[in-house]
C-alpha cells in the first residue's frame, strides 16, 4: 500500500475517532449545563468508562492512556506534591487582602455539607474523571499514538479550553474578581467567557506536561481536583469566618 494511501487512512481514522469523541463530550457539556441536577455525577463515570473502552478498542495502551501500574508510584508522587503545591498557593491567596475575592464565587454559596459533597464528591467523580480521561487520556492518547506529543498536548488542551465555554457563561455574575476585572453586561460575559476558555487551554497545557513528566493521569487528576476542590473549601472557609 502506498505510503500517502496509509496516511490518508491514518488521518481519516483519527478524525473520525477524534470526532467521536468530541460528539460524546458536547453532548455530556449540554446535559450537565440544562440537565437535571446531579447529570454529571452519574455521566461522568459512565462516560469516561465508555471513552476508555473506545480507547483500547482503537488500539491504545494503558500506557497510552496514562493508567499502566508501572507509572502508579511514580504518579503518586507527582499527584501529592501537585496538592501540597496547591495548598501552598491557596493558603498565601487567601490570606492576602488582595488575591482573597478570587475565592468569593456565589455557584459555590452552599451549607458545610453540601460544600463537602461538592468538594470530595461531585467535583472528583463528576468532573476531573471524565476531564481527565477524556482529555488527558483518550484525546491525547490518539493524537500522540497518530501525530506525536506536542500536537497531543495542542489539540487536547484547545478542546479543553472549548469544553468550558457553557461552565463559563455565568463567571462574570458569580465571581466577584472576575466581574470586577471584566465589568458587566454582554461585553463583560463574552471577555469573562474568552478569558475562561483561555485560561483552561493554558491550564490544559500544563496538565499534560504533568501527566507527560509523571507518565500518569493521576498526577494530572491530583492537580486538576486541588484546583477546583481546594478553591471551593478555602472559599467556604473564608466565608464561614466573614460571617461568623
Amino acid at each position: 500500500m502506498p505510503v500517502d494511501r496509509t496516511q490518508r487512512i491514518s488521518r481519516r481514522r483519527l478524525g473520525l475517532l477524534l470526532g467521536a469523541v468530541v460528539v460524546v463530550l458536547v453532548a455530556v457539556n449540554v446535559a450537565n449545563k440544562y440537565g437535571p441536577a446531579g447529570t454529571g455525577l452519574v455521566a461522568g463515570p459512565l462516560v469516561a468508562l465508555g471513552l476508555l473502552l473506545l480507547g483500547r478498542r482503537a488500539g491504545l495502551t494503558w500506557h497510552d492512556l496514562g493508567l499502566s501500574r508501572r507509572t502508579l508510584t511514580r504518579g503518586s508522587k507527582y499527584a501529592v506534591g501537585a496538592i501540597l503545591a496547591v495548598a501552598v498557593v491557596y493558603g498565601i491567596a487567601a490570606a492576602v487582602p488582595a488575591t482573597r475575592p478570587a475565592f468569593q464565587d456565589g455557584r459555590y454559596d452552599l451549607q458545610l455539607s453540601a460544600v463537602l459533597q461538592t468538594a470530595f464528591l461531585v467535583i472528583p467523580f463528576g468532573t476531573v474523571l471524565l476531564e481527565e480521561v477524556a482529555f488527558r487520556g483518550v484525546l491525547h492518547g490518539l493524537v500522540n499514538r497518530h501525530r506525536g506529543a506536542v500536537w497531543a498536548s495542542v489539540v487536547s488542551s484547545v478542546l479543553f479550553g472549548l469544553w468550558h465555554i457553557l461552565p463559563s457563561l455565568r463567571l462574570a455574575e458569580a465571581n466577584q474578581a472576575v466581574g470586577a476585572a471584566v465589568g458587566s453586561g454582554m461585553g463583560g460575559q463574552i471577555l469573562a467567557v474568552a478569558g475562561a476558555v483561555g485560561f483552561t487551554a493554558l491550564a490544559g497545557l500544563l496538565l499534560c506536561e504533568l501527566r507527560r513528566r509523571s507518565g500518569s493521569l493521576l498526577a494530572a487528576a491530583a492537580l486538576h481536583w486541588a484546583t477546583n476542590g481546594m478553591g471551593l473549601l478555602v472559599g467556604a472557609a473564608l466565608a464561614t469566618v466573614q460571617f461568623s
